[in-house]
């Protein structure tokens, strides 16, 4: 069977975040959404995104198709449910279809024709930013449970002080010496080569990528991610950090979820709680405006591609968009548009030719390439984005 997996109507509510990846490629507790699908399904996947995102996620359509909503993360009933999907049937939770079977014929799909199939039990789904990071405690578990499964850890070493060691999962290759781990309050995962240097203390769950560095003496909490090629430091708190971002200095990052090739200067802080203790408002690329998160506790959302300098300060929920540059004293507002260059005393545009030079740069640090098809997802949501820039 071919399986596709689409943006659904999450999409623009997964915004800055899915400005450069189809909702597929968010990352939450182990793997990306669509590593977890393939793993369950045992077979590749394709994408039915915007067509900006296309030439970098194309869909592969063939005779036979079934369609999965990106928004819902699999779990073993629901993957058997969708393994087993035939023709003219779909699966509904409620009123939103979470997966589809469709075939190259098809012109339309009339949901009135098919056979309804009512998933009535729980999984994770991914419905807005701040999902990422409130839901990556569960996300976590689920993914450490079905990863790990009939596998042998390699040997935890002697200097490393692990409590409860039954819930630490370590890859070949990684590296830590003289480090706490406790998988008291939930698992511990440590990706292939990657290294957690001396006098860290970390409280699962827990999820470090491939290649990814603990910095020395960093404090994390979880429920936190740190994607494969990522460094971290200092304070981390509830965060996804999605593969090639650093966090390398001291500074505290919590609730928090920042996209690739982000970068944040030493020293640099967010606050995750209101003085007043109320609950949190985002910005809202769907309404433009300040959107009710129904959280206490919320920090930064960063887009990829965006980087601060040393002693930024980010007010409780923050949204910044692609490629932004912040920098200078004074907390920048709740909101920084895309391609925006400057901090609280004021933003200008910064420039494609500017943007794009750094973003080559940084890329070639880590050997991946800036070729033309990045270029041309940046170009466009610089552009999509101009409406909320002050040129």
């Amino acid at each position: 069977m071919n399986y596709i997996l689409f943006d659904g109507p999450a999409r623009n509510a997964l915004l800055p975040f899915t400005f450069t990846r189809p909702v597929a490629d968010i990352l939450i507790g182990l793997m990306t959404i669509r590593q977890k699908w393939e793993l369950y399904l045992g077979s590749t996947t394709t994408t039915l995104t915007e067509e900006y995102l296309s030439e970098k996620y194309p869909m592969v359509e063939l005779e036979h198709n079934v369609m999965i909503n990106a928004s819902f993360l699999p779990n073993p009933i629901l993957a058997e449910m969708v393994g087993n999907l035939e023709a003219n049937q779909a699966i509904f939770k409620g009123d939103e279809v979470l997966a589809f079977y469709t075939s190259e014929e098809q012109e339309e799909v009339d949901f009135d024709t098919y056979e309804i199939i009512e998933f009535t039990a729980d999984c994770i789904t991914v419905e807005h930013t701040w999902d990422i990071f409130s839901k990556n405690d569960a996300a976590i578990r689920e993914d450490f449970e079905f990863i790990t499964e009939d596998r042998t850890s390699q040997p935890i070493p002697k200097s490393v002080n692990a409590i409860a060691p039954e819930n630490i999962f370590i890859e070949e290759g990684a590296k830590l010496e003289f480090v706490t781990l406790n998988a008291i309050t939930g698992p511990i995962y440590i990706g292939k080569n990657a290294e957690i240097m001396e006098g860290s203390v970390i409280r699962g769950p827990f999820a470090l990528g491939e290649n990814a560095v603990v910095k020395m003496a960093a404090k994390i909490y979880g429920a936190t991610t740190v994607g494969a090629y990522s460094r971290v430091g200092g304070e981390i708190n509830n965060s996804v950090l999605f593969p090639y971002s650093n966090k390398g200095h001291d500074g505290f990052l919590g609730n928090s979820v920042l996209g690739e090739w982000c970068n944040i200067g030493a020293d640099s802080n967010n606050s995750n709680l209101k003085n007043n203790y109320e609950e949190v408002k985002l910005w809202s690329y769907e309404t433009e405006g300040f959107a009710k998160t129904g959280l206490q506790f919320c920090g930064l959302m960063m887009g990829d591609h965006s980087k601060c300098g040393i002693n930024t300060m980010f007010n409780t929920g923050t949204v910044v968009g692609v490629s932004a540059n912040i920098f200078g004293s004074g907390f920048p507002r709740n909101f920084v548009p895309s391609f925006s260059w400057g901090g609280a005393s004021g933003f200008t545009t910064y420039i494609t030719k500017k943007a794009f030079e750094t973003a080559r740069l940084v890329m070639s640090r880590r050997n991946v390439a800036f070729d033309d098809v990045e270029a041309a997802i940046l170009e466009h949501v610089f552009e999509v984005t101009k409406k909320w820039r002050k040129e």
